[in-house]
């Protein structure tokens, strides 16, 4: 595998940029996306936006009414039937799609949950794994004639700044042996989402699919915020003293408007055009981030420096995630 070159495009936007402000000027008419958690904060934003420049948009939900509720005022966005811990129903959703015989342009894997118990799916893998990564890796892996039929494809993993938590942890994923920690859990599942950007790029160029990943910004009015209690946000920094929200994007604290705009950056930049595998902060290509400045990093003492640690895009890792991601989605 090539290694791939993180160095920033200075592409003209910052942390305050906007979705809408990253497609300006990009017509998608004609174009098929597919954006899992597109019925819910910066997924909802994603969808909208891309829509909004011409794209047909699918929204794939295990809750379909919650989602056709979330998405009443976009016309036109079709919602189908799809859960990321489940197996067959992501079979299931994707081979509805290929029937359409349609080709998908753009797959945007937003859907994520963050810091949850520790829990298993009914296979025995730890969800966070199973939601954040091993679900979207199967998807990807059946829609991959539609994104080859496309002629020009990007799949565009959520990533995060979490990845500074933990690499994949290849000897005891699933926390059977080693004891949980929620956020170590969470850290390896966003490493996982950066390495398989890497290696889905690798695999893909050649057939025209251009794979990147991401950190949005820490945006609070999410549900991913599920499992925090009011005094971890305040602890963080994204809610105040009196439990309001703080909005500073040159700190990563964003308007879900703001978080959507990587998402939508890496999924229509012309300036894409010829890069693959590359994780991105702020609609730009982040920079490499040294081990140090790796572990003077907390949650809690948030810095707007961004970056990404080599583990994670590390292309030996990569190849690894790869195989195992494959015996455990077979």
């Amino acid at each position: 595998m090539t290694t791939t070159v993180q160095e920033p495009l200075h592409s003209g936007f910052d942390a305050a940029s906007t979705a809408e402000d990253v497609i300006k000027g990009i017509d998608l008419t004609g174009k098929v996306a597919v954006v899992t958690g597109g019925y819910s904060g910066i997924g909802l934003e994603t969808a909208r936006v891309l829509r909004a420049a011409g794209a047909e948009v699918v929204v794939p939900a295990r809750d379909t009414a919650r989602a056709e509720a979330a998405l009443k005022g976009i016309d036109g966005v079709e919602v189908e039937t799809m859960d990321l811990l489940d197996p067959a129903s992501i079979d299931a959703f994707a081979e509805r799609f290929l029937a359409s015989g349609r080709p998908l342009h753009i797959l945007v894997n937003s859907a994520g949950v963050m810091a949850t118990p520790l829990t298993r799916d009914a296979r025995g893998y730890e969800v966070q794994f199973a939601t954040n990564h091993l679900g979207h890796f199967q998807l990807v892996a059946r829609l991959r004639p539609a994104l080859r039929e496309a002629h020009g494809a990007r799949v565009v993993s959520v990533s995060s700044w979490g990845h500074r938590f933990s690499p994949v942890l290849f000897d005891d994923p699933h926390f059977e042996h080693g004891s949980y920690d929620r956020w170590i859990a969470y850290g390896q599942s966003k490493t996982a989402n950066i390495l398989f950007a890497l290696a889905l790029d690798e695999r893909g160029s050649q057939d025209g699919i251009r794979a990147y990943s991401l950190h949005p910004g820490s945006i609070v009015d999410t549900n991913l915020k599920k499992y925090l209690a009011e005094e971890d946000l305040k602890a963080a920094g994204v809610l105040d003293a009196d439990g309001r929200t703080v909005l500073d994007p040159e700190r990563q604290l964003k308007t879900v408007e703001q978080g959507a705009a990587t998402s939508v950056w890496c999924a229509t930049s012309p300036l894409l055009a010829d890069r693959g595998g590359v994780y991105c902060e702020n609609s730009d290509i982040a920079p490499p981030m040294s081990a140090e400045e790796g572990r003077e990093w907390t949650l809690r003492s948030r810095t707007p420096k961004p970056g990404v640690l080599s583990y994670a895009v590390d292309p030996v890792a990569a190849d690894r995630l790869w195989e195992l991601s494959e015996r455990l989605t077979a």
